[in-house]
């Protein structure tokens, strides 16, 4: 799933796809009012999760992808 992240973002780091399982953790250790909603990623709603963490965070996309990416 993260591959279409990865190209919707045009990011050219493969390794952000890896690991979502535990790079979701992560997230919801770090930012633990994040809910498994937030983090799920559905093929049909990548944008709408990006939207939602930006909001959620006060992040733009680039700095959000930064902190995934940092996990």
């Amino acid at each position: 799933m993260w591959e279409l992240l990865l190209k919707c973002t045009k990011m050219n780091t493969p390794e952000i796809i890896l690991n979502w399982n535990e790079r979701k953790s992560k997230l919801r250790q770090k930012f633990s009012f994040l809910t498994d909603n937030d983090l799920a990623l559905d093929d049909n709603k990548k944008e709408e999760m990006i939207a939602k963490l930006q909001q959620k965070l006060g992040k733009t996309k680039d700095e959000l992808l930064k902190i995934i990416e940092a996990l």
